[in-house]
């Protein structure tokens, strides 16, 4: 047995063991707690409906950002959620807008087709937008106040309760 690579070879994985381990236990929906109290990321992304959508035009106004996708579970449990507090809360200034996590433009055009939407669907080619939101999966949603600050987030799918009492707070 050559000991000089089973030494090179180990001393490759037990760091590598020890990173891995170091994660066991830690939820990873909890990194984009960090964006909390933060400005929120800008953008500026193509609409599957056409045109682009730039999140600076919104500023003055609360905004609740969604990321989702076709395939996600509780992204379908919480649309009508969603959908419901656009329209109770859309006329008092409150502006939605939903990011597409890892889809496909095709089915996200049959999606809302189908299940319909009360604001602008945007792509987001390559992940930028989910990367700089700490986006672990979907659904999160991220509410911003006026002055383009996270005020709060969600992981998973939001309650009505969760929904009202946020909005409430940013009006």
């Amino acid at each position: 047995m050559n000991w000089r690579v089973l030494g090179v070879g180990m001393a490759i994985v037990i760091p590598l063991v020890v990173m891995l381990a170091a994660g066991f236990g830690r939820d990873p929906k909890l990194r984009s707690e960090a964006a909390v109290g933060k400005a929120a990321p800008g953008f500026d992304l193509e609409q599957v409906q056409g045109g682009r959508f730039d999140l600076e035009a919104y500023r003055g106004s609360p905004v609740v950002v969604n990321f989702w996708s076709t395939w996600c579970q509780p992204c379908k449990i919480e649309h009508p959620i969603l959908l419901e507090a656009a329209q109770s809360y859309g006329p008092a200034g409150v502006r939605f807008v939903a990011v597409v996590y890892q889809d496909e433009p095709a089915k996200v055009r049959s999606y809302i087709t189908r299940y319909g939407s009360r604001w602008p669907t945007l792509l987001d080619p390559g992940g930028r937008t989910a990367i700089a939101y700490g986006v672990a999966g979907v659904p999160e949603t991220f509410f911003v106040d006026k002055e383009g600050k996270i005020v709060h987030k969600v992981a998973g799918a939001v309650t009505q309760q969760a929904m009202i009492e946020t909005l409430e707070s940013l009006l």
